[in-house]
Formats: C-alpha cells, sequence, structure tokens
C-alpha cells in the first residue's frame, strides 16, 4: 500500500492550452511542461492509493450534478507578494468552478481538505521564478484572451518524475450550454 498525489481540474483546451503552457516555459518556469495548462477544482494532495476508486466515484457524482458553463479567460492577475504566481484571469465561469471546487472538498468526500488560501479559480502563467521574469508574463499576457464551453473536469496525478497525467476524464452529466454563466447561482444547487 503506498500513497499518490492526485489533482482535479478543469483543462485549457487547445489552441489555448499549448500556447499558455509554452508562454510559461518561455519566462522560465521549469515546471511549466509537466504541468497542463488548468484550472485547479482540487489543489495537489495526497492520499492512500487504495482510495482511488472511492475518489473517483466521488468525482462521477460530483460531474452528475454539475452542468456545462462558458468559460472565459481574460488579462493578467498575481497572488504577489503573499505567493510568487502571475495568472490569466478567469473573468466568466468562476462561479460555476467555485461550486464544483466545495463539491470536490466536500467534508464527507474522499478528498475533503482545507485550502491554504482562499479559492480564487486562475490558470497559473508563473510560479516561483524571478521577479522579472514575472512582470514580463504579467504585462504580456495583460491583453489575453480566451472562451470556451466547459462540460467537464479531470482527475490527475502526479509521477515520481514531477509531471502531471491525467487519469480520468469526468464530463457533465447535461449537454446544454447555459447561455449566461452568471446567471447561474451554482452556489443554490444540491448535487444527488
Amino acid at each position: 500500500m503506498g500513497t499518490v498525489t492526485i489533482g482535479v481540474s478543469i483543462a485549457v483546451p487547445e489552441p489555448h492550452g499549448s500556447r499558455l503552457q509554452q508562454l510559461r516555459a518561455g519566462f522560465g518556469d521549469a515546471a511549466a511542461h509537466g504541468i497542463p495548462t488548468h484550472v485547479t477544482l482540487l489543489p495537489p494532495t495526497e492520499i492512500e492509493d487504495v482510495d482511488l476508486p472511492a475518489v473517483e466515484a466521488h468525482l462521477s457524482e460530483v460531474a452528475t450534478a454539475g452542468r456545462p458553463f462558458p468559460m472565459r479567460l481574460s488579462g493578467t492577475g498575481t497572488f504577489r507578494p503573499l505567493s510568487p504566481v502571475v495568472y490569466v484571469r478567469v473573468v466568466e465561469g468562476g462561479e460555476a468552478c467555485t461550486w464544483l471546487q466545495r463539491q470536490v472538498r466536500d467534508a464527507s468526500g474522499p478528498v475533503a481538505r482545507e485550502l491554504q488560501f482562499p479559492y480564487h479559480p486562475h490558470v497559473t502563467v508563473a510560479h516561483g521564478i524571478e521577479e522579472a521574469a514575472m512582470d514580463r508574463a504579467f504585462e504580456e499576457l495583460a491583453g489575453y484572451e480566451a472562451a470556451w464551453p466547459c462540460t467537464g473536469f479531470a482527475l490527475y496525478e502526479q509521477g515520481a518524475d514531477g509531471v502531471w497525467r491525467k487519469l480520468r476524464e469526468f464530463p457533465f452529466g447535461s449537454v446544454v450550454v447555459p447561455p449566461q454563466a452568471g446567471s447561474v447561482d451554482r452556489g443554490s444547487v444540491s448535487a444527488h
């Protein structure tokens, strides 16, 4: 019996995902090629490997209760000086991401955990690199825009080599994309 490090996230689809990953690497972030471009729902979490089936069953339930929603990225933000991160902002779909991450981390579920910082949906484009490179990332991506319909999320495992690999995708229970994510109060939706 051993442990595995897992994470749950919404993948940024192509061509946006590869483009942001290349830019992240170009800013000098050595971890960029081992981390698929994403919006985190569950940060790196160590679990017993025997608990993986229970985690997958829980994520299936969360996905079944979820509904597709529009995602839009626009501009940059930073968590500095609190945390050495520059990110692309989630300007549409944030409420749905917040609802999803709460369901994933539900106290009655197999990956219940507290977060180090309050949840803030974002796409990291620079982490832990020199300040000048962080500033460059912040400035160069200030006009960045991307949008897509979010139709699910995925479970990832971090390998011994530090690379994150997708284990399984979890599509949402409905295929209808609502016209505006902002008009949906995700906080009032209950899981079945």
